[in-house]
């Protein structure tokens, strides 16, 4: 309850000023040609009936980095003209503020940086009554540092193992198994021969309750909180001079010592003393690793999904202003410039589509 208090003065503090002005990121690489494809096959924005008001957009970024800031600029700026009678409240405060604000009206979109938090939408549903109305609008990156970029699986480069099913991951890294058989916690359970048959599994992750984990946590160990008790968790550590090193980097850096590890982390922070291992939903659907194309056409398991979410009460329309912002994301010229000034990837010709007919 305390939490939620303070959750609540702080949304009431920054609906009353506006954000600072925060410093410009880098700009990320080039459109990959896999996304100057997709981009090419979406159907283009055609503005509706004239709507008017406020949109008042409140998620990904803080005060210190402007994540999303260029890109819900360049959004706004090119919505507004098929429709001038819209104005923009832009107040991104961060994934963790939006779907708060969204609850308590202080916010009429929420973009979040990942995935809703079970307790944030815990908390909308006690408010409310129901959930809040998910809207797909970005594919996450490969490798772009707060892009979402995809979860891979590591294994030290003397491993002989070649590939992982997400059900053995669950069976690796988590401890309930609630959707497979059993645990596996030696090599010669995934297969592995000799020397290795008889070595333990030694698991390495960042901490368990940070939103990195909750992401694994509900994509691969079926929504459990219990992980296996070997994991060994890391968090970013900040140097005397200031600078922070990652969590991510941190935990391939342990795993390029360990022979008989196995790690989550992302390519950004790769060594070479580790490699990459192509995963697959079943063995059935074919084993792949992060591409801009895996990701786009949604084959490798452990890629991100950007959502935004609006208060649809079941049975009512979509509010008219935030449904034709979204109609302009969901078209070819709002995902161009998604994929221009973000590190984003766009949706794939089917799941625009589909989300589009949830604004219906």
């Amino acid at each position: 309850m305390k939490r939620l208090i303070l959750l609540g003065a702080l949304l009431s503090i920054g609906a009353m000023a506006s954000p600072p002005k925060a410093a410009p990121l880098a700009e990320g690489p080039p459109p990959s040609l896999i996304a100057t494809r997709t981009l090419a096959t979406l159907p283009p924005y055609v503005a509706g009936p004239k709507v008017t008001g406020t949109i008042r957009i409140w998620g990904h970024g803080s005060p210190k980095h402007d994540f999303v800031g260029d890109l819900v600029r360049r959004w706004f700026s090119e919505f507004q003209r098929g429709q001038p009678g819209v104005v923009l409240d832009y107040r991104m405060y961060g994934t963790a503020s939006a779907i708060g604000a969204l609850t308590d009206g202080a916010g009429t979109l929420a973009i979040l940086g990942e995935e809703i938090s079970p307790a944030a939408e815990r908390m909308f549903i006690r408010a409310h009554g129901y959930p809040p109305t998910k809207i797909e609008i970005a594919n996450g990156s490969v490798a772009t540092n707060y892009f979402d970029y995809a979860h891979m699986i590591f294994v030290n480069k003397a491993n002989p193992l070649a590939k992982l099913t997400i059900r053995q991951l669950e069976a690796v890294f988590g401890a309930e198994h609630r959707c497979t058989a059993r645990n596996i916690r030696t090599w010669s359970e995934l297969g592995l021969t000799g020397d290795w048959a008889r070595r333990p599994i030694t698991p390495y992750a960042w901490k368990t309750d940070v939103d990195f984990a909750l992401f694994f946590r509900e994509r691969v160990l079926c929504g459990s909180h219990r992980w296996n008790p070997a994991a060994r968790e890391f968090m970013p550590v900040t140097r005397p001079d200031g600078t922070v090193v990652q969590h991510g980097q941190l935990i391939l850096e342990a795993l390029a010592k360990d022979p008989y590890g196995i790690a989550i982390s992302s390519v950004v922070f790769a060594n070479s003393e580790v490699k990459a291992l192509p995963i697959a939903w079943d063995a059935k659907r074919g084993f792949v690793t992060a591409s801009d194309e895996t990701l786009i056409d949604r084959r490798y398991p452990l890629g991100r999904i950007i959502p935004a979410f609006v208060d649809r009460a079941p049975g009512k329309p979509m509010p008219p202003v935030e449904r034709e912002f979204l109609r302009y994301i969901l078209s070819r010229e709002g995902q161009t410039a998604l994929v221009q000034d973000s590190g984003y990837l766009p949706l794939d010709r089917a799941t625009l589509l589909r989300e589009l007919d949830k604004l219906k």
